[in-house]
């Protein structure tokens, strides 16, 4: 009996491999959401990251998390450093790309509790009398991502 245990341990062990193995390396996580504002009231506050902690899920994560800001105060070569609890880790944003009331382009680097680097993308778009904004980040995933990935909603 103990042995068949085994067995079936080692068949449901390999498969998990083969399928993680099998997942995508490359990753693309998109939400938008209508902003009931113009463009030009919305992108000042993404495009400088002194404004995040008014709007910013990961701010309620950790209202005692140090931040560091570096660089002009908004646009290109912006950078905001965090470092707080297990919830938000430690990291680094950077903006690389500002094109006003249409696309911010930024490099995200994680550095806890993991190590990575991604492309994240903002895009406003008018809608009604509102503004579509859309979040995109995208990178690769390693076997360890490829796992997490098929447990979470991405």
């Amino acid at each position: 009996m103990f042995k068949k245990i085994l067995i079936a341990l080692a068949i449901a062990v390999l498969a998990f491999v083969v399928i993680v193995a099998k997942r995508p390396a490359e990753f693309r996580i998109e939400r938008a959401a209508t902003i009931a504002a113009p463009p030009e009231a919305v992108f000042p506050l993404v495009n400088d990251f002194h404004e995040w902690r008014a709007w910013s899920p990961w701010e309620e994560r950790d209202p005692d998390m140090q931040r560091t800001y570096e660089g002009p105060p908004a646009g290109v070569g912006a950078i905001y450093a965090w470092s707080g609890n297990k919830d938000v880790g430690a990291g680094r944003n950077t903006i690389t790309e500002s094109r006003p009331n249409d696309r911010i382009g930024m490099k995200l680097e994680f550095m806890e509790p993991f190590e990575a680097t991604n492309a994240v993308e903002f895009t406003f778009r008018p809608e009604g009398d509102g503004t579509r904004v859309t979040w995109a980040m995208s990178g690769r995933n390693n076997f360890v991502g490829k796992a997490m990935d098929l447990f979470m909603n991405m």
